[in-house]
Protein backbone atom coordinates (compact mmCIF):
# COMPACT_ATOMS: atom_id res chain seq x y z
CA UNK A 1 0.00 0.00 0.00
CA UNK A 2 0.93 3.42 -0.70
CA UNK A 3 2.21 5.74 1.96
CA UNK A 4 1.09 9.23 1.40
CA UNK A 5 2.31 12.14 3.63
CA UNK A 6 0.02 13.16 6.05
CA UNK A 7 -0.99 17.00 5.95
CA UNK A 8 -2.93 19.38 8.32
CA UNK A 9 -5.59 20.93 6.58
CA UNK A 10 -6.55 24.64 7.18
CA UNK A 11 -9.23 25.55 6.85
CA UNK A 12 -10.17 28.43 4.08
CA UNK A 13 -13.37 30.84 4.70
CA UNK A 14 -15.22 28.89 2.18
CA UNK A 15 -14.83 25.90 4.20
CA UNK A 16 -15.43 27.23 7.32
CA UNK A 17 -18.97 28.86 5.68
CA UNK A 18 -19.70 25.39 4.15
CA UNK A 19 -19.41 23.62 7.60
CA UNK A 20 -21.23 26.38 9.00
CA UNK A 21 -24.10 26.27 6.59
CA UNK A 22 -23.95 22.14 6.85
CA UNK A 23 -24.14 22.21 10.23
CA UNK A 24 -27.61 24.90 10.40
CA UNK A 25 -28.65 22.45 7.27
CA UNK A 26 -28.87 19.67 9.93
CA UNK A 27 -30.78 21.38 12.75
CA UNK A 28 -33.27 22.52 10.18
CA UNK A 29 -33.52 18.91 8.82
CA UNK A 30 -34.19 17.69 12.67
CA UNK A 31 -36.39 21.01 13.50
CA UNK A 32 -38.44 20.03 9.69
CA UNK A 33 -38.93 16.64 10.85
CA UNK A 34 -40.28 16.96 14.24
CA UNK A 35 -42.35 19.66 12.93
CA UNK A 36 -43.97 17.45 10.53
CA UNK A 37 -44.08 14.79 12.58
CA UNK A 38 -46.07 15.80 15.17
CA UNK A 39 -48.28 17.77 12.35
CA UNK A 40 -48.93 14.37 10.06
CA UNK A 41 -51.32 11.68 10.03
CA UNK A 42 -50.44 8.02 10.33
CA UNK A 43 -50.27 7.72 6.63
CA UNK A 44 -47.79 9.64 4.70
CA UNK A 45 -46.70 9.49 1.28
CA UNK A 46 -43.27 7.66 1.42
CA UNK A 47 -41.85 7.01 -2.28
CA UNK A 48 -42.47 9.51 -5.00
CA UNK A 49 -41.30 7.99 -8.56
CA UNK A 50 -39.14 9.94 -11.30
CA UNK A 51 -41.52 12.21 -12.17
CA UNK A 52 -41.55 13.20 -8.36
CA UNK A 53 -45.29 11.87 -7.97
CA UNK A 54 -46.41 9.87 -4.68
CA UNK A 55 -46.50 6.51 -5.47
CA UNK A 56 -46.55 4.53 -2.26
CA UNK A 57 -48.18 5.31 1.75
CA UNK A 58 -47.20 4.00 4.97
CA UNK A 59 -46.77 4.81 7.93
CA UNK A 60 -45.42 8.50 9.29
CA UNK A 61 -42.64 6.73 11.61
CA UNK A 62 -40.85 6.40 8.00
CA UNK A 63 -40.23 9.93 8.20
CA UNK A 64 -37.62 9.17 10.70
CA UNK A 65 -35.07 7.56 8.11
CA UNK A 66 -34.56 10.71 6.60
CA UNK A 67 -32.86 12.52 9.38
CA UNK A 68 -31.39 9.68 11.26
CA UNK A 69 -29.58 8.32 7.70
CA UNK A 70 -28.62 12.45 7.29
CA UNK A 71 -26.91 12.36 10.77
CA UNK A 72 -24.73 9.23 10.04
CA UNK A 73 -23.95 10.47 6.69
CA UNK A 74 -23.05 13.88 8.43
CA UNK A 75 -21.08 12.78 11.00
CA UNK A 76 -19.36 10.16 8.72
CA UNK A 77 -18.20 11.90 6.15
CA UNK A 78 -17.11 14.56 8.86
CA UNK A 79 -14.85 11.98 10.60
CA UNK A 80 -13.46 10.71 7.07
CA UNK A 81 -12.77 14.55 6.10
CA UNK A 82 -9.97 14.16 8.75
CA UNK A 83 -7.80 11.51 6.93
CA UNK A 84 -7.66 12.64 3.11
CA UNK A 85 -4.50 10.62 2.67
CA UNK A 86 -6.59 7.24 2.74
CA UNK A 87 -9.29 8.82 -0.14
CA UNK A 88 -8.75 7.55 -3.69
CA UNK A 89 -7.17 9.77 -5.99
CA UNK A 90 -7.37 10.18 -9.93
CA UNK A 91 -3.52 11.10 -9.64
CA UNK A 92 -0.50 9.87 -7.28
CA UNK A 93 -0.24 11.78 -4.26
CA UNK A 94 3.11 13.28 -3.73
CA UNK A 95 5.20 15.71 -0.72
CA UNK A 96 4.72 18.49 -3.36
CA UNK A 97 1.13 17.99 -4.58
CA UNK A 98 -0.57 16.45 -1.24
CA UNK A 99 -1.71 19.38 0.74
CA UNK A 100 -3.53 20.88 -2.68
CA UNK A 101 -4.77 17.15 -3.38
CA UNK A 102 -6.51 16.81 0.14
CA UNK A 103 -8.13 20.81 0.05
CA UNK A 104 -10.09 19.88 -3.17
CA UNK A 105 -10.78 16.08 -1.95
CA UNK A 106 -12.12 17.76 1.32
CA UNK A 107 -13.75 20.66 0.09
CA UNK A 108 -16.02 18.29 -2.49
CA UNK A 109 -16.70 15.89 0.72
CA UNK A 110 -18.13 19.51 2.18
CA UNK A 111 -20.04 20.56 -0.71
CA UNK A 112 -21.50 16.30 -0.85
CA UNK A 113 -22.50 16.61 3.16
CA UNK A 114 -24.06 20.02 2.76
CA UNK A 115 -26.29 18.53 -0.62
CA UNK A 116 -27.26 15.41 1.27
CA UNK A 117 -28.65 17.31 4.06
CA UNK A 118 -30.49 19.67 1.42
CA UNK A 119 -32.33 16.93 -0.39
CA UNK A 120 -33.18 15.33 2.41
CA UNK A 121 -34.73 18.74 3.64
CA UNK A 122 -36.33 18.99 0.74
CA UNK A 123 -37.95 15.44 1.04
CA UNK A 124 -39.14 15.99 4.12
CA UNK A 125 -40.74 19.14 3.58
CA UNK A 126 -42.41 17.74 0.34
CA UNK A 127 -43.52 15.09 1.93
CA UNK A 128 -45.28 17.57 4.25
CA UNK A 129 -46.57 19.65 1.71
CA UNK A 130 -47.85 16.73 -0.29
CA UNK A 131 -49.77 15.61 2.75
CA UNK A 132 -51.40 18.20 3.56
CA UNK A 133 -52.38 19.14 -0.57
CA UNK A 134 -50.38 22.45 -0.99
CA UNK A 135 -48.36 20.43 -3.39
CA UNK A 136 -48.96 17.19 -5.89
CA UNK A 137 -45.37 15.65 -4.74
CA UNK A 138 -42.00 16.60 -5.62
CA UNK A 139 -41.98 17.92 -8.96
CA UNK A 140 -39.84 17.32 -12.31
CA UNK A 141 -37.58 19.94 -11.20
CA UNK A 142 -36.54 17.76 -7.76
CA UNK A 143 -34.80 14.75 -9.57
CA UNK A 144 -32.37 17.36 -12.01
CA UNK A 145 -31.37 19.43 -8.75
CA UNK A 146 -31.01 16.72 -6.80
CA UNK A 147 -28.21 15.34 -9.54
CA UNK A 148 -26.76 18.86 -10.34
CA UNK A 149 -26.11 19.33 -6.07
CA UNK A 150 -24.04 16.05 -6.21
CA UNK A 151 -22.69 15.73 -9.57
CA UNK A 152 -21.76 19.74 -9.88
CA UNK A 153 -19.02 19.63 -7.18
CA UNK A 154 -17.83 16.30 -7.93
CA UNK A 155 -17.35 17.45 -11.67
CA UNK A 156 -15.34 20.81 -10.70
CA UNK A 157 -13.68 19.01 -7.74
CA UNK A 158 -12.33 16.31 -10.31
CA UNK A 159 -11.51 19.13 -12.82
CA UNK A 160 -9.15 21.21 -10.19
CA UNK A 161 -7.41 17.74 -8.94
CA UNK A 162 -6.45 17.41 -12.85
CA UNK A 163 -5.41 20.72 -13.36
CA UNK A 164 -3.45 20.53 -10.30
CA UNK A 165 -1.69 17.72 -11.53
CA UNK A 166 -1.48 18.98 -14.92
CA UNK A 167 0.24 21.97 -13.54
CA UNK A 168 2.58 20.13 -11.83
CA UNK A 169 3.80 18.25 -14.11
Amino acid sequence: MEIRPKRKINLSPLDNKLELTTKIFLVVMWGLTIYTFLKLPKTIPIHFNASGQADDYGNKLTLLILPILGTVIYFGLTQLNKYPHIFNYMTKITEDNALMQYTIATRMLRFIKLAILVIFSLIILFTYLTTIGVTNGLSFWFLPLSLGLLLIPTIISLSQSFKQKNNAA
